[in-house]
């Protein structure tokens, strides 16, 4: 939003024109999401720690971690607030990634929630079930997976829906643009052909892992910040 005010005021004030820098953007964001954090944080637990709504610590840990049980959960509806108001000011919304970004978020945000529900519901600590939990990863996961791996190669939404007919049309064999070729870090011009099923598999495993990653850490003793950080 922020971002087309500023395209806006450059036309007449050039000093706007800074606001162009995603660089910029993303500092602003950043300092926009802590302020956010900051600000509505400590309601956020007053509020949780008068509804009750406390983290159920799972027996499988190490007893020590027992004192915790209590803890207020749920605070990654903090967490998205800040994400999502921050991402609305400063992001270009006219790019189609940051919307995927975001679905992408929301959706591990929902299965998050319904997981601390139940665990503050019915004071299960296990929350949701693992295979649901993963089942509904993996949709999701799958799902964006599928969208990059021919967004990535067209410059508009238009032109994706041809490409992934061509792609259907062919017997799924198609080769991708060598945009969608996986980059060696480090090396400016050694890069591997996925393919499709090679760039949804890899885009897979980096958007489900990554969570996994993180949850399995949080479900220890309900603090994921580190990992997340």
């Amino acid at each position: 939003m922020l971002l087309e005010l500023a395209q806006y005021l450059a036309k007449d004030i050039r000093a706007f024109n800074v606001f162009g820098y995603i660089t910029l953007r993303a500092v602003l964001a950043c300092l926009t999401a802590l302020t956010i954090s900051m600000l509505a944080g400590p309601l956020v637990i007053r509020k949780l720690t008068a509804y009750k709504i406390g983290q159920s610590v799972r027996n499988d840990g190490p007893q020590s971690h027992l004192s915790k049980a209590g803890t207020p959960t749920m605070g990654g509806a903090l967490v998205l607030l800040s994400m999502l108001v921050s991402t609305l000011l400063w992001a270009d919304l006219e790019n189609r990634f940051v919307w995927v970004v975001l679905v992408v978020t929301f959706g591990f945000g929902a299965v998050g929630w319904v997981d601390d529900y139940r665990k503050v519901v019915y004071r299960n600590p296990k929350g949701l079930s693992a295979g649901a939990k993963f089942f509904w990863q993996s949709f999701i996961g799958l799902l964006a997976a599928l969208y990059l791996a021919f967004a990535v190669s067209v410059p508009t939404s238009e032109k994706l829906f041809s490409l992934f007919t061509d792609w259907l049309a062919s017997g799924l064999p198609l080769d991708l643009p060598s945009q969608a070729d996986l980059m060696v870090p480090f090396f400016k011009n050694m890069a591997y052909p996925l393919g499709v099923w090679g760039f949804i598999l890899l885009t897979y495993f980096v958007i489900v892992g990554t969570s996994n990653a993180v949850n399995l850490t949080d479900g220890l003793d309900g603090l994921a910040i580190m990992p997340a950080v």
